[in-house]
């Protein structure tokens, strides 16, 4: 009987653990001439993306450049709950995000603008090697248009 407790306590602990892992967290760099930008939207040039645990979710930080020259410098921290959040800064078409954690390597969003038009989804996925992150975005732009980009990251 002891045994049996044992393996379930054991079995439930790396249950837990395996749930809870993130593969996500880390610094990632954009690496430009493998990403696409969506239609309408000026390409990013230099991204820089730092995702560092933080209680029950994750703190979210991206600063870089797009090809015309404008910057982005945003965050935002947020649980892998659905709810949607705030993101403060400024460069991106959205001002609001919500995460869920398919599991420790994919995470999906929902990306809105509070009183416009855009509305995204985004789907984060880790290679199996951990060397890379492919996001794939798609939705409705500012401009009310469909929209779909791939940006790929490297684990820096």
């Amino acid at each position: 009987m002891k045994i049996a407790l044992r393996i379930a306590v054991a079995f439930t602990a790396i249950a837990v653990a395996a749930f809870c892992a993130d593969n996500t967290l880390g610094t990632w760099k954009l690496n430009p001439d493998k990403s696409k930008a969506p239609a309408g939207q000026s390409k990013i040039t230099s991204l820089t993306v730092v995702r560092t645990a933080s209680g029950d979710g994750v703190k979210v930080t991206a600063k870089g450049e797009r090809q015309d020259k404008s910057m982005i410098d945003t965050s935002y921290t947020v649980k892998y709950d659905g709810k949607e959040v705030s993101v403060s800064g400024s460069g991106l078409p959205y001002d609001t995000v919500a995460i869920k954690q398919v599991n420790a390597d994919t995470l999906t969003d929902v990306r809105s603008k509070k009183g416009g038009s855009y509305k995204g989804t985004g789907r984060w996925a880790i290679s199996k090697d951990g060397k890379t992150a492919t996001l794939t975005t798609k939705g409705t732009g500012a401009d009310g248009k469909p929209f779909s980009g791939t940006s790929v990251f490297d684990k820096q």
